[in-house]
């Protein structure tokens, strides 16, 4: 659990997850409260991964929902398990069942394919509910949603109401890509993450790849700083730094040169039209990097 801000910053560092405390107080008052927190920022700078963080921290199930355009409330809520129900409905033909009694052995919990939604409302355990990318779902969905985080419950017809066995701890994350709905946003608490100064980067590399020595981590961490300035289809997150640095101790290296970068650039950047235009500007962002 968490018992102060001082308590999260601390716990979250001993789980190699570096933060200010603007990011500690949401995160305890979120917990406090409690109330679902709505993380945003761009992709890569550890939005998933302060759930999964959160998850450990607490000793709790960490349940993930990835959404896409097209998710529905069966594929995050539940399914019948047609299959399992046929089977069951000729074995009891055979025996000369009424379907009044086949019916009600057929919509029981045993016959629940339980998705992500319903597995958290129905867990005994502590879990951390993570809904992630939001923003890539529709606005159908957020309405779903919406509704069975507001009372943590939902509604089976054939079943009744399921209500949470206790009440999950919910992180929501988003790209940005689309705005999301007033009512979403009034029941969550906010947090924002952004790329990190040169400092916190600088910490977090020295932090999560200690083998990587102290002067190449710094001209790692110049390179990346610079490169997210210019106009990039996908500028590259902590994670992308993390695997560059990584790709430098699997290769050897003992600091940066123009050769060595133009060889690794698409574990920094994702496109191709990224990769073209910084291989023309390679030189200048090495600037400050000695």
């Amino acid at each position: 659990m968490f018992e102060s801000i001082d308590d999260v910053l601390i716990k979250l560092k001993e789980n190699k997850y570096l933060a200010d405390e603007s990011l500690a107080t949401v995160l305890f008052l979120a917990y406090q409260l409690p109330k679902p927190l709505l993380v945003e920022g761009p992709a890569g700078v550890g939005k998933t991964e302060l759930a999964k963080v959160v998850a450990d921290i607490l000793n709790a199930r960490l349940i993930r929902l990835q959404c896409y355009e097209g998710l529905d409330e069966s594929r995050a809520l539940y399914e019948w398990n047609y299959q399992q129900q046929l089977l069951k409905i000729q074995s009891d033909s055979g025996e000369k069942k009424s379907w009044q009694k086949t019916k009600g052995n057929i919509f029981t919990e045993e016959f629940l394919l339980k998705r992500p939604i319903l597995e958290t409302l129905m867990s005994r355990d502590p879990v951390v509910l993570l809904v992630d990318e939001l923003d890539k779902s529709d606005a159908e969905f957020e309405s779903f949603l919406l509704e069975a985080l507001s009372d943590f419950q939902v509604s089976i017809p054939e079943i009744g109401t399921v209500k949470a066995q206790r009440i999950p701890f919910v992180v929501l994350t988003s790209n940005g890509t689309r705005e999301f709905d007033d009512a979403l946003k009034r029941r969550c608490l906010h947090l924002y993450i952004d790329y990190p100064d040169f400092e916190r980067e600088l910490a977090i590399l020295n932090l999560k790849v200690p083998d990587l020595s102290g002067s190449l981590a710094n001209q790692l961490t110049v390179f990346v700083q610079n490169l997210r300035s210019f106009p990039l289809k996908k500028a590259p997150g902590i994670s992308e730094t993390l695997d560059w640095a990584r790709t430098m101790i699997i290769l050897g290296s003992s600091c940066l040169e123009t050769d060595l970068v133009e060889k690794t650039l698409p574990v920094l950047l994702k496109y191709q039209q990224d990769i073209n235009k910084v291989e023309k500007k390679i030189s200048s962002l090495f600037s400050g990097a000695e």
